[in-house]
């Protein structure tokens, strides 16, 4: 009796393990249902657990190549990368997501997504922890270009989307950095006499962004270039435009303007200046 009781406890004992064993089996993200999956990773994602969000993603999307879930779990997955501080691979999620669902009724924020994704790549490591007044305007553009063509996609497209109204504010922030950009180019040519050059950059800021803070400065600059080049009628013609649109700006009164930084300012350490 006491060998049969045994075996019973033993036996009883072997399976709650088998089916713990099992049961433990059955909830690893190699395991679980699609619906459960997406619900984990989801959840992650919530949490603020970024890289275990995109660790079930990843293994839902591989697992379930179709469906409504993998797309949501695509979208969310380029969004758990940008969080966590992996623009490259967020960048390659989102845009492989676009080319392949064109029509997904998500599309706008898809558009949007990756435009903040490219929004956030300009910065350097140092800007991200020092605040530096004008750095970002004194970086190579690329990134910004794109993120702004991004933008400009989701507001012509999708001009009632609920990321429209930030992508448009979004877009006027990237516009006067860009044209800020141009403006120190056309400084740096105009310091260094290349009067053509300085007048080219001034000319394509008065052009393209019309609407920025930093048309004031091209023009001057631009009449600056002008009358270096000894072409007074364009010179006076571009002074008084801008006499007449920004009676207040420097250059009215101080025909050298801009000054080029002091030698003392450009050893400080991120001041910005080259």
């Amino acid at each position: 009796m006491r060998i049969s009781k045994l075996l019973v406890v033993l036996g009883l004992a072997l399976t709650m393990s088998a089916c713990s064993m099992f049961k433990g089996k059955r909830d690893t993200i190699d395991t679980m249902p699609v619906a459960q999956l997406y619900s984990k990773a989801h959840n992650d994602l919530e949490n603020g657990d970024y890289a275990a969000a995109a660790k079930a993603y990843q293994r839902l999307i591989a697992r379930f190549p179709s469906g409504d879930y993998n797309q949501q779990a695509q979208l969310e997955l380029a969004y758990a990368q940008y969080k966590d501080n992996q623009p490259d691979d967020a960048y390659s999620t989102i845009n492989r997501f676009i080319k392949t669902y064109p029509t997904n009724r998500h599309v706008d924020y898809a558009y949007y997504l990756r435009g903040l994704i490219n929004f956030g790549r300009t910065s350097g490591i140092i800007e991200r922890y020092i605040s530096r007044s004008g750095a970002e305007s004194r970086r190579d553009q690329g990134y910004n270009l794109k993120s702004f063509d991004d933008f400009t996609v989701l507001t012509r497209r999708f001009p009632d989307s609920a990321y429209a109204a930030d992508a448009r504010q979004r877009m006027i922030y990237l516009r006067n950095v860009l044209a800020q950009y141009e403006i120190n180019v056309a400084e740096f040519y105009l310091r260094n006499k290349a009067f053509v050059a300085s007048a080219d950059r001034a000319q394509y800021v008065i052009e393209h962004y019309q609407q920025s803070p930093q048309t004031a400065d091209a023009l001057a600059i631009l009449a600056r270039s002008y009358a270096a080049l000894d072409r007074k009628n364009q010179a006076e013609q571009v002074r008084k435009v801008l006499a007449l649109n920004y009676p207040d700006h420097p250059y009215l009164t101080d025909p050298k303007w801009p000054h080029p930084p002091s030698t003392l300012r450009k050893l400080v350490p991120f001041s910005g200046h080259h």
